[in-house]
C-alpha cells in the first residue's frame, strides 16, 4: 500500500509568520493537533503541534491550573497576561525545524509505520522531490485506511 492511497491531500498549513492565536484557531476549527510550516512556495520548513504550543505557554514547568485548583486572583491575572502575550508570538518561535521526518507519496505504508513506531510523532508531512508539501499522514489516517480496506473487506 502506498502513502498516496491514504494521505490527506487537502493540507492545512501555516507560515512561520502566522501568529499563535491564528494557529490555535486553525487547530480548533479543523479539529487537528499539528500542521506543516511552509514557505511562500509551499516548501516544508518545519512542523508545529499542540504540544509545542503548550510548552511555549508554560516554559517554567509550572502546572497549568485546572478549575478545581485554588488560584489566587493575582496568579490568574499573571497567567492570562502571559497567555495573551504568547498568543501574539509567531509560529517561528515554537515550530520544530530539525529532525522533521517526511515520506513521499510513492513510499510504502511500512515506511510511515516505522517512523510512527520509532519516533512517537502524530503526523508526517508528505513531500514531493522538491520538498513541496503534497499531503499529510496521521496515525489516525492509517488506522482508518486499514479498517476500511483490510478489516471490513475481510468480514
Amino acid at each position: 500500500m502506498m502513502i498516496k492511497e491514504m494521505m490527506i491531500k487537502d493540507v492545512i498549513s501555516v507560515t512561520k509568520e502566522t501568529k499563535m492565536r491564528d494557529l490555535l484557531r486553525l487547530f480548533v476549527q479543523h479539529e487537528i493537533g499539528g500542521v506543516p510550516v511552509v514557505d511562500e512556495h509551499n516548501r516544508l520548513i518545519g512542523m508545529v503541534a499542540d504540544g509545542d504550543v503548550i510548552r511555549h505557554i508554560n516554559p517554567d514547568g509550572h502546572m497549568v491550573h485546572d478549575m478545581l485548583d485554588l488560584v489566587f486572583v493575582s496568579e490568574e491575572k499573571e497567567f492570562r497576561e502571559k497567555l495573551n502575550h504568547c498568543l501574539n508570538h509567531p509560529v517561528s518561535e515554537v515550530m520544530k525545524e530539525k529532525f522533521i521526518y517526511t515520506v513521499r507519496p510513492e513510499d510504502q505504508l511500512e515506511v510511515a509505520l516505522s517512523i510512527f513506531a520509532k519516533q512517537h510523532i502524530k503526523k508526517i508531512p508528505v513531500v514531493d522531490e522538491n520538498y513541496i508539501v503534497v499531503g499529510v499522514l496521521s496515525r489516525g489516517d492509517i488506522i482508518r485506511y486499514l479498517t476500511k480496506s483490510v478489516i471490513i473487506q475481510n468480514m
